[in-house]
């Protein structure tokens, strides 16, 4: 599924990544963990097309994406790849439903259909009822939710997690995390998450430690 080899990155003077190798497998749920400073962030997001190495090669789902331009790189993330981020990012003009639709939309999914998908996945996350509210009318936990709806809706090969968890309360984290493995279970979902929460890379199917722009082995 995933496949990272040899992967570096400075930012000036400073090399935060010092040549990763990774493989991810389909249906795989794997946590990477590591101190503040140990270049997890710029690893997610470099697997995940949001930024490029300075050197080495990811290839995502048979396409080395480091070899992409732009137009093609864009186009093949909002296909490809899905996002929850700590602070959920949602639009916060547009209703729940609204912000679940919109990377169909912009895939050129017809509204309808982009509609209809879109309520499906509510629904199977438990927000039916939230459909029509905007973000500052649903709590933490049904923000990130509907952010986890919205990396659902173009059926990514991968959904890549930068601390998912971290601005819910414990209820909220323990319901998140479980949320991911049903999805790995029912859908074969897979995830790469950066977290600093030890009980969500414990129940990870593999824990990746991370320190000083390297791998621990």
């Amino acid at each position: 599924m995933i496949k990272a080899n040899d992967i570096t990155k400075s930012f000036g003077p400073l090399q935060v990544l010092k040549g990763i190798d990774l493989t991810v497998g389909k249906g795989e749920i794997v946590s990477i963990v590591g101190k503040s400073g140990a270049g997890k962030t710029t690893l997610l997001h470099i697997l995940g097309s949001l930024d490029k190495p300075d050197s080495g090669s990811v290839t995502l789902a048979g396409t080395d994406i480091t070899q992409l331009k732009d137009r093609e790189l864009s186009d093949f993330r909002n296909r490809h790849i899905g996002f929850v981020f700590q602070f959920h990012q949602l639009l916060p003009e547009f209703s729940a439903l609204e912000n679940v639709m919109m990377p169909a939309l912009i895939a050129g999914i017809p509204n309808s259909k982009a509609r209809c998908q879109g309520l499906e996945l509510l629904d199977f996350l438990n927000l039916a009822d939230r459909a029509k509210h905007k973000p500052n009318e649903l709590s933490g936990g049904e923000k990130q939710r509907v952010a986890v709806a919205r990396a659902l809706i173009n059926h990514p090969d991968v959904i890549f997690a930068d601390e998912p968890s971290g601005s819910l309360d414990s209820a909220n984290k323990q319901d998140l995390h479980q949320l991911f493995f049903s999805l790995r279970n029912q859908m074969n979902q897979t995830f790469v998450i950066v977290t600093h929460d030890e009980s969500l890379a414990a129940l990870s199917d593999r824990t990746i430690r991370m320190a000083d722009g390297r791998i621990l082995v």
